[in-house]
C-alpha cells in the first residue's frame, strides 16, 4: 500500500475514529511532578530537561491513545522553543507514535521555491542523502504545507509523497478568526482565495488518488468555518480535510460534519489542548492522571462524532 490516504482510511477502519491528537506541549502546563523530575535529573541543563519532559509527557498521551486513534499531528514550533534539544524531542516522538502503529502528521507549514521545498520535503518525510546513505531523518507519515507560491512549491512535495506513501495537507480556509483577511477575499470572478485555492488542489491532487478514491493531497479546512467547509467539500471532493478548531477553539461536532463526504470518511478532526490538557478542566483526575484523562477526552469525542456522522 503506497498511498496515504487508502493507508489514513485503514487505520481510521481499525480505530473506529477520526480523531487526529495534537501533541502540542506547552511546558508551563505539563504535570509538575514530571517537570521536578526531569529539572532534579539535569539541574545544569534547562534545555535538556525541558525536551525530557515533553518527551515523558508525549509518551504518556501516545500510550494513553494509541488503540483509540489514527494519527497524530506535533506542531513544531512548541518544540523549536527549545533548539536543537526540543528538535530532537520533536523527532523521538514522531518514532515513538509510528512505533504504537500511529500515522503521523509533522505540523510544519513548510514551503518555498522549487529546490528548497524539495529540500523541507527530504527532511521530513523523505530519504536524506548523508555521505552515499539514504537516511529518513524525522520521518513522518505527512506534512502540512502552505500553497502561496504555486505549483513549483508543491511538485517537491508530491513526489516525495509518491516515492515513499506519504501525505501533505494543504492550507486552505484556516481556523484562526483573522483567517478571512486574506482567504476570504474575492476575486473579479466571484471565487473567494479559499476556493481558488481549493480548486489547485483539486488538480494538484488529482493523479494521487488511492484505492478508496481519495488523494494524498489533503487540505486544512478550520471546524470554526463550516458554511466555507461546505462550498469546500465540494470543490474538493477526492482530498482528505485535515479539520483544526474543534474544542478549545469553539467548533463543535455540527461544524465538523460539512467536511465529510456521505460515505462517512474525507476528514481527520484534530483537537490538541482539549486531549493532552485534559486533566486540567475535567473533574476527578489529578495531574498524575494527566494520561486517562486524555483518554476519557478522546471517548467523549469519539461519542460526540459519531452521533453526527
Amino acid at each position: 500500500m503506497n498511498n496515504f490516504a487508502d493507508k489514513l482510511i485503514e487505520k481510521i477502519r481499525e480505530k473506529g475514529s477520526v480523531i487526529c491528537v495534537g501533541l502540542d506541549p506547552r511546558l508551563n502546563q505539563i504535570p509538575k511532578f514530571i517537570r521536578d523530575k526531569v529539572l532534579k535529573e539535569y539541574p545544569e541543563n534547562k534545555l535538556k530537561a525541558a525536551a525530557e519532559a515533553i518527551i515523558e509527557f508525549n509518551k504518556g498521551i501516545i500510550d494513553a491513545v494509541y488503540d483509540l486513534v489514527p494519527i497524530v499531528k506535533p506542531q513544531i514550533a512548541f518544540y523549536e522553543l527549545f533548539g536543537e534539544e526540543g528538535v530532537r524531542a520533536f523527532r523521538e516522538t514522531i518514532a515513538y507514535a509510528k512505533s504504537k502503529g500511529l500515522l503521523v502528521i509533522a505540523d510544519v507549514k513548510r514551503n518555498d521555491i522549487g529546490s528548497t521545498a524539495k529540500a523541507y520535503a527530504e527532511a521530513h518525510f523523505g530519504e536524506v542523502d548523508v555521505f552515499g546513505e539514504k537516511e529518513f531523518i524525522f520521518d513522518a507519515d505527512a506534512l502540512t504545507i502552505t500553497p502561496y507560491l504555486g505549483w513549483d512549491g508543491i511538485k517537491p512535495f508530491i513526489e516525495v509523497c509518491q516515492k515513499h506513501g506519504r501525505g501533505i495537507f494543504i492550507l486552505v480556509k484556516t481556523s484562526n478568526t483573522s483567517s478571512g483577511d486574506l482567504q476570504d477575499l474575492c476575486m473579479k470572478d466571484g471565487n473567494s482565495v479559499y476556493e481558488i485555492i481549493g480548486n489547485f488542489v483539486d488538480s494538484w491532487g488529482a493523479d494521487e488518488i488511492g484505492e478508496e478514491g481519495y488523494s494524498s493531497v489533503g487540505a486544512v479546512v478550520g471546524a470554526t468555518y463550516p458554511e466555507q467547509a461546505k462550498k469546500l467539500r465540494k470543490i474538493m471532493p477526492n482530498a482528505f480535510f485535515l479539520v483544526p478548531g474543534y474544542g478549545a477553539q469553539g467548533g463543535g461536532a455540527q461544524d465538523v460534519k460539512p467536511c465529510f463526504n456521505k460515505d462517512g470518511l474525507g476528514a481527520i478532526v484534530n483537537s490538541s489542548r482539549g486531549i493532552t490538557f485534559a486533566y486540567e478542566k475535567m473533574d476527578g483526575f489529578s495531574e498524575k492522571e494527566y494520561a486517562k484523562a486524555a483518554r476519557k477526552a478522546v471517548q467523549d469525542m469519539n461519542k460526540d462524532l459519531k452521533a453526527v456522522l
